[in-house]
């Protein structure tokens, strides 16, 4: 491993790797996880579906490299696991009592979200949507769980018609607005968001989640969501790796719904992301600055645009456009840096529903200073990724999760 100066408060300490890169590739699981029979998932495979709809034609080149099919008890129909991968390769199972995106990632931060969050089968209880359309001044229709661009083709035409909110929810702890952007502002939209926020903060709801989903379009049939969503998510319940490394004076950057899912706790800069393409922009961006941190980065067209949806064809596109962009950050690399690929859950476009799907996801480490290969396992917990992060930094964490930082050679 690459020893390098750590001028961190002025005081010169040795780090193992400069800065790290950790890229979540949002929903892109890879395999049923064994608790999956409790979570509705029992046979979900993210990778394992996409490659098989595309029947050997998926082309994945450098995650191939870095062990995307060693990783697998079965390699991915047309990516066969190759002799030598490109540094260390793994799985991490999810101990975090949900499957959505805000469990993953707080857990990833040493924070496993330990007690189930309220979700809503049958839809919002009167009393809580009394008061957002109090509030708002707008009614309500939706309530119901749903697809978002199924219930925005259905009530799309509606909202523009009446300024009525839709909401709606899904299989996971998500309270999810709809508005058109030209009958309810942004900042409104967001105003409204805000403050149903504060209403399932607990104690009698408590939600991770409440989703603004901005849409455009003149009809049910060019209706499209807007890179505006945002997400107003519950505050972390404790620290996280990214408060120690910042208290630590790390620098930590977000790119992404990192700010989001972690409120703006314990990030020094961020960027928001109008797709896949522009967060591994903003990853290049960030990669031509000299510092010494931890750059935290959501990739989320796998899960809202082709997960969610069930679009197997278009999450193997998606997946082929982040291969080709992660050739240029591969070439980029220094050899004080680390960088460190997975996902949060999963999200089978070829499963049933629309929900996502509680599944083992992928672990790839890479440096060019690396000069061995092989397995770590699979990690008994999401956790183990924070805490080679910290281990790296030299900072005690809250103890959650076990470094594999001293595999790495």
């Amino acid at each position: 491993m690459a020893q390098q100066p750590d001028f961190r408060k002025g005081v010169i300490l040795l780090t193992n790797y400069q800065r790290i890169f950790g890229i979540v590739l949002d929903s892109v699981g890879t395999g049923a996880a064994a608790d999956a029979d409790k979570f509705d998932s029992f046979g979900s495979d993210t990778l394992g579906h996409v490659g098989e709809a595309y029947d050997g034609k998926l082309n994945l080149p450098n995650l191939q490299k870095l062990g995307i099919s060693n990783l697998r008890d079965r390699p991915i129909k047309g990516i066969p696991s190759i002799s030598r991968p490109s540094g260390y390769f793994g799985k991490m199972q999810e101990i975090s009592a949900g499957k959505d995106s805000m469990d993953g990632h707080w857990e990833m931060m040493g924070l496993p979200v330990r007690r189930p969050l309220d979700y809503f089968p049958q839809g919002f209880p009167d009393d809580l949507l009394k008061k957002i359309s109090d509030f708002s001044g707008r009614k309500i229709v939706g309530n119901r769980p749903e697809s978002g661009t199924k219930i925005i083709k259905e009530l799309g035409e509606h909202q523009i018609k009446t300024g009525d909110l839709i909401i709606y929810t899904s299989g996971d702890s998500v309270l999810q607005i709809a508005a058109h952007e030209d009958v309810i502002p942004i900042k409104e939209l967001y105003r409204i968001c805000d403050y149903t926020r504060s209403l399932v903060n607990g104690p009698n709801y408590i939600v991770g989640r409440v989703i603004a989903r901005p849409f455009v379009g003149t009809d049910k049939d060019h209706f499209v969501r807007t890179a505006n969503r945002h997400d107003f998510s519950l505050k972390p319940s404790g620290k996280t790796d990214l408060d120690y490394l910042q208290a630590d004076g790390v620098h930590t950057i977000g790119i992404g719904k990192i700010n989001d899912i972690f409120s703006g706790q314990g990030l020094d800069e961020v960027y928001h992301n109008e797709s896949n393409l522009d967060g591994m922009n903003h990853v290049n961006h960030v990669m031509a600055k000299d510092f010494t941190g931890f750059c935290f980065v959501n990739l989320v067209d796998f899960d809202a645009m082709y997960g969610h949806r069930r679009n197997p064809i278009g999450f193997g596109k998606a997946l082929m456009e982040f291969d080709k962009c992660l050739g240029k950050v591969l070439n980029s690399m220094k050899d004080s840096d680390l960088l460190m690929i997975t996902a949060d859950h999963g999200n089978d476009p070829c499963y049933k529903g629309t929900d996502h799907t509680r599944e083992q996801v992928p672990l790839m480490v890479y440096s060019p200073s690396m000069k061995s290969n092989g397995s770590l396992g699979t990690r008994p917990t999401f956790a183990d990724f924070g805490a080679t992060i910290l281990d790296n930094f030299n900072i005690k964490g809250n103890g959650a999760g076990s470094s594999f930082l001293s595999i790495l050679k």
